[in-house]
């Protein structure tokens, strides 16, 4: 009889054993001492063994080596470790205002505020570009200028790629 590998090789050993426990009781309650081996079956050299997963970590070998406190902690010492000063929030000392928005900001930091509002004009000016040209591979390699409502190009924008926006140009952004 050969045996697989897998969940059905497990059910078959399983039934294997459950029949080999049910010949050696049946055999002690007539009284009859068994021949040892009372059921002997030859199975292929490839069957797995139950001695070839020692190798195989199992899942609870690491439960039995985990560490365990030997003793609980008290109130007082988890409120000491939680409430250490090194571990509190540390004061700030390099809060400025931005000199564009009047925000606080961090010291040689940009502006959250500013950058956003810098993020949402480029999306727009990227939309209108998009727009006109139809896709982003058909792009011109010359410089580009953005010109906005009332605004005319000035002699040095010649040969330049022009591209129009409907509104009027934001205070922060300067031409």
């Amino acid at each position: 009889m050969a045996m697989s590998s897998g969940p059905a090789g497990g059910v078959l050993s399983l039934l294997l054993r459950c029949c080999l426990r049910a010949e050696q009781s049946l055999l002690r309650a007539l009284g009859v001492q068994p021949l040892h081996p009372a059921l002997a079956v030859q199975a292929p050299l490839s069957c797995p063994s139950e001695k070839s997963d020692e190798g195989v970590p199992s899942f609870l070998d690491s439960i039995f080596w985990m560490a365990a406190p030997k003793s609980r902690r008290t109130i007082e010492v988890n409120r000491c470790r939680r409430r250490n000063p090194n571990k509190l929030l540390k004061e700030k000392n390099n809060i400025d205002t931005c000199p564009e928005c009047g925000h606080l900001k961090l010291k040689h930091v940009l502006c959250g505020f500013c950058y956003d509002r810098v993020r949402c004009e480029t999306h727009l000016i990227r939309k209108e570009i998009q727009a006109v040209e139809g896709g982003p591979f058909k792009t011109p390699t010359v410089e580009t200028v953005i010109l906005y409502d009332g605004e005319k190009p000035r002699p040095e924008d010649e040969g330049k790629r022009i591209i129009e926006q409907k509104r009027k140009r934001p205070l922060w952004f300067s031409y």
